[in-house]
């Protein structure tokens, strides 16, 4: 495979499944009047979805083993894939998450924070609002599930998502804060990593909204790439001059913390936690770690979530105040 996203071929999908795979043509965001540029965003973010769709068509041809050839820096969107084709198939079959339960103890044990983002994005496929997780899932982590709704749903209507910024009806209250990081990710994607154009968008929202939409970028802009040094510096400015410097912080701690347990960390990844966070890596990562366990065992609401990312914030606070 090259850096064009090339993937090893599937078998063909039979039965029921092929009316659910995915046409791998879904991945060319242009199609969805997304304004790439030319250069590394289009590259990155294509290919991450390119390796999405793979994932998702590898669960309905009951090959997922394959994910494991493409590229370690595109696998995570893989297994991001994978949960999203695992979510519509227990959903339509009423299995109580088993497939994506077997996925998040199996192949994808390293990338939980893709599945359960890709868990999301399969509620949104089939038009239901995300709910607490597969059985036995991760008490916080699925929570994530709501930021993959996010994407997912903004993704399929952009046109409305960004230039109406509507939310949809099926949320309540306690989970739109989570499904405007969803949609933070997707402003990355569809302003093409433009760190003007970005701050421009999330300008023309609610000041409610702002903080979370720059967690989004935060994530995004770590985990998919598609920025060059001096525009990850501009960024921060902006989400500075904002007034939400510590939300862009945070929301790239998240993401390194889910990309490290998948192995060596992909060079844009490396390149963006020293200008968003300000520091190292495994410094980041840790962050999100401390909070956590400081919230304990129980910890699983909503509240423990937003307190979980507050406190890898004050961390971001406390080493910028040195």
């Amino acid at each position: 495979m090259d850096q064009v996203g090339i993937h090893p071929a599937l078998s063909p999908v039979r039965g029921l499944r092929k009316f659910l795979a995915k046409d791998p043509l879904e991945s060319d965001l242009s199609r969805r009047r997304f304004r790439l540029r030319a250069g590394t965003s289009r590259t990155a973010f294509i290919n991450a979805e390119k390796a999405y769709v793979f994932g998702y068509n590898a669960v309905m041809s009951r090959e997922v083993e394959k994910i494991e050839e493409i590229t370690a820096e595109h696998r995570t969107f893989g297994y991001e894939g994978a949960a999203a084709a695992c979510t519509v198939l227990d959903l339509l079959t009423l299995t109580r998450g088993r497939r994506l339960h077997e996925l998040l103890t199996g192949p994808a044990q390293h990338h939980r924070h893709a599945a359960y983002l890709g868990a999301g994005r399969g509620y949104a496929l089939v038009r239901l609002r995300p709910v607490r997780g597969a059985r036995r899932a991760h008490p916080l982590l699925r929570w994530l599930a709501v930021d993959g709704f996010g994407f997912q749903w903004s993704l399929s209507r952009a046109d409305r998502m960004i230039g109406e910024r509507t939310m949809p009806d099926l949320l309540s209250r306690a989970h739109c804060a989570v499904f405007d990081q969803g949609l933070g990710r997707l402003l990355w994607y569809h302003d093409s990593a433009s760190p003007d154009e970005v701050a421009a968008r999330i300008s023309g929202y609610p000041a409610g909204r702002r903080a979370d939409l720059w967690s989004g970028i935060g994530f995004a802009a770590t985990y998919a790439g598609g920025a060059e040094a001096d525009e990850l510096w501009w960024l921060a400015e902006h989400a500075g001059s904002d007034g939400f410097r510590a939300h862009l912080a945070q929301g790239c701690a998240f993401a390194v913390a889910a990309r490290l347990p998948s192995g060596a960390l992909p060079e844009h990844v490396a390149r963006a936690v020293p200008i968003l966070a300000g520091t190292e890596p495994e410094e980041a990562a840790a962050w999100t770690d401390r909070a956590l366990i400081a919230l304990g065992h129980q910890a699983h609401t909503h509240e423990d979530f937003r307190t979980w990312q507050s406190q890898t914030r004050r961390s971001w606070t406390r080493r910028h105040r040195r």
